[in-house]
């Protein structure tokens, strides 16, 4: 028997009492797991921060209510039960100690810990034999539907209100500054570096396995490049552009995607065959990259599709004349 799991108690065999028990430290742990979220991000989104400092009070009113019935039916020692002492109790993944933990990723946690509560009792009063039992699990149902609810309310207030909006574009700024624009610059120099030396290679030699590999190594060589610099020239503490481990990921990541995307054509044996989807692949490569500055950085498009396009298409002719002088 694994130790741990042989003292779990199935749900079933739980009385009212353990079971007013167990909703008590579990709201408990809710009410603490929000405000962790709120000491979070009460720094950088004070108004959110307000919420969920709302929801955690929320979540300790409600384990008052359950203190005072219990102490009512059962008396005022509360024995000491908790979710991962009951089989099959839903779990809290401890997210908040996750560090830079992002603004949605904390909403959707939020929101899943009040649906998952809202379905246990739901799920565990439909299962109950015990009409006392059943009753009392399905008025802590209700509670968490109506906590559910309330959740949803909160976020969606909070979205639509003024300190909502101005927080949520923070948010996007950072998610452009730390995942967007290094990605971008890595996609660039990744699809348009790297086509000199490929298209070089494959009219030099016609030979699409020696062209693959050229390939290969240009992407791969200039991806560790790109995600090096981008990580060590700006720690992001000034600039507010975030964390340099992120920022190198994303664009040493999109570096090599850029280049492998007209290298993985030439895996076909046939050379002509091969440079035409290459050359079908860059086409699409250099209107994306426009579509992306467009989209996220605000460029105008047709500027950002001359300038890329007609950038790119300048380095292919490049590499053609000169592999295939």
């Amino acid at each position: 028997m694994l130790p741990g799991f042989a003292s779990r108690r199935r749900f079933s065999d739980l009385s009212e009492a353990e079971v007013l028990a167990l909703a008590i430290s579990s709201e408990e742990d809710d009410s603490r797991i929000y405000a962790s979220y709120a000491e979070r991000l009460r720094a950088d989104y004070p108004a959110m921060a307000e919420m969920f400092d709302a929801m955690a009070a929320e979540e300790n009113a409600h384990r008052r209510r359950l203190i005072d019935a219990y102490e009512t039916r059962f008396g005022k020692v509360i024995p000491l039960i908790r979710r991962e002492h009951v089989a099959g109790f839903y779990s809290r993944r401890p997210v908040w100690l996750v560090e830079n933990l992002s603004l949605d990723r904390i909403r959707q946690e939020a929101e899943r810990m009040e649906y998952e509560s809202a379905a246990f009792y739901t799920r565990a009063a439909q299962a109950s034999t015990d009409p006392s039992t059943r009753k009392l699990l399905g008025d802590l149902a209700a509670a968490e539907q109506k906590h559910e609810k309330k959740a949803e309310a909160l976020v969606a207030g909070f979205e639509t209100s003024d300190a909502g909006k101005e927080e949520g574009e923070r948010a996007h700024r950072q998610f452009i500054l730390t995942w967007v624009q290094p990605g971008l610059a890595g996609l660039m120099d990744g699809s348009v570096s790297t086509l000199a030396p490929i298209f070089a290679t494959a009219f030099a030699t016609q030979d699409t396995w020696t062209t693959f590999l050229v390939a290969l190594a240009a992407s791969v060589g200039a991806g560790i490049s790109m995600g090096f610099t981008e990580a060590a020239h700006d720690d992001g503490v000034i600039s507010g552009r975030g964390s340099p481990i992120k920022r190198g990921f994303a664009s040493g990541i999109m570096t090599a995607a850029g280049g492998l995307g007209h290298a993985l054509p030439y895996l076909i044996p046939h050379f002509w065959t091969a440079t035409a989807i290459a050359g079908a692949v860059v086409f699409v490569e250099l209107w994306a990259i426009a579509w992306i500055q467009n989209r996220y950085m605000e460029t105008p498009f047709w500027r950002a599709a001359f300038q890329v396009v007609l950038g790119g298409s300048l380095v292919l002719a490049a590499g053609i004349l000169i592999g295939g002088s």
